[in-house]
């Protein structure tokens, strides 16, 4: 088990700032266990490929989380950009890295999970981040009931000025809650943990999936073990151009509404499907309303002329 560093002995961030876990200064308040007890080892797994913009971050707020039974390990697709650089820079605190070809985000978690040996296992992308004492709060939830097959709690979506965009209702998860995903019964993904045995016996996340295998996931072992949910605020998710579900959102839903009909739950796809097709209407119909707008017709003529000039400088 390695040390677990205070933010004086890590390398200054490349971009510091004021805030966690990005400042100077970012230590989390070590909790305290009733005598008696020990911390549960929680194996925290990272996907990545080309995120160096981010993984700082997402790194940082793994390690300071200042958790002393913490496995960490990072997954890398063979990034081109500064995400090697960046994790080198903080690789005698990480368990585990690589950094070579793989088939995807899944891949990458599922090959990290298999190598893990936490009694809690989760994992973090590398454009999101843990809040301060997060996995504290995780791991005394889970000392409150070992028979959870996981463990949920807030979580905060933000845009690029970190400005809250949405945060979920944050309902009890069951399986038939999971089918309402698309339809608020939704939370962020860093903010659930799953316990070994939960992982064991669900078997590995479908590669298949491109969008909605954390869901998917998520279904397999509702149908076996209990949510235990949490109020405490745990991660912020990033929403920015590059991620998928920001630049393909519709994809994402129909995606998911595949993930419904496999497990039988036609009605629940029906209600995405019957979604997709109004969204669909509406845009059609303020199409329309535009192309017949008066303003259109008028500036009909500046738009052949801005045509004509784009194809001039594509022929120059």
């Amino acid at each position: 088990m390695l040390d677990r560093p205070t933010s004086v002995q890590l390398p200054s961030p490349i971009k510091a700032g004021d805030e966690w876990p990005m400042m100077i200064s970012a230590n989390a308040t070590i909790m305290k266990l009733v005598p008696g007890l020990s911390w549960p080892k929680i194996s925290i797994v990272t996907p990545s490929f080309n995120q160096g913009d981010y993984i700082e971050k997402t790194i940082r707020s793994v390690l300071l989380q200042g958790y002393p039974n913490l496995e960490y390990i990072i997954i890398d697709g063979g990034s081109s950009d500064q995400t090697v650089e960046v994790i080198k820079k903080y690789e005698q605190w990480i368990n585990f890295w690589v950094s070579e070809k793989d088939n995807g985000q899944s891949n990458a978690i599922n090959k990290g999970l298999a190598m893990s040996s936490g009694e809690l296992l989760g994992w973090l992308n590398s454009d999101d981040y843990y809040l301060p004492r997060a996995l504290f709060k995780v791991a005394m939830a889970y000392l409150e009931d070992t028979s959870i097959g996981a463990i949920y709690g807030q979580g905060h979506l933000v845009d690029g000025s970190g400005a809250i965009v949405h945060i979920p209702k944050l309902v009890q998860v069951s399986r038939e809650s999971l089918f309402e995903w698309s339809f608020g019964n939704d939370f962020m993904q860093p903010s659930c943990l799953f316990t070994r045995k939960a992982w064991q016996e669900s078997g590995l996340i479908d590669e298949s999936l491109y969008f909605s295998f954390d869901v998917e996931y998520w279904i397999r072992i509702a149908e076996k073990f209990t949510f235990k949910r949490i109020s405490d605020v745990l991660s912020i998710s990033l929403s920015h151009p590059h991620a998928k579900t920001t630049s393909m959102p519709i994809i994402s839903v129909i995606e998911f509404a595949n993930v419904c009909m496999k497990y039988g739950e036609e009605a629940s796809a029906r209600r995405i499907y019957d979604r997709i097709q109004a969204e669909r209407s509406q845009l059609l119909a303020e199409r329309d309303q535009i192309l017949s707008s008066i303003s259109w017709k008028i500036t009909k003529p500046l738009r052949f002329i801005q045509r004509s000039i784009n194809k001039l400088r594509f022929k120059l």
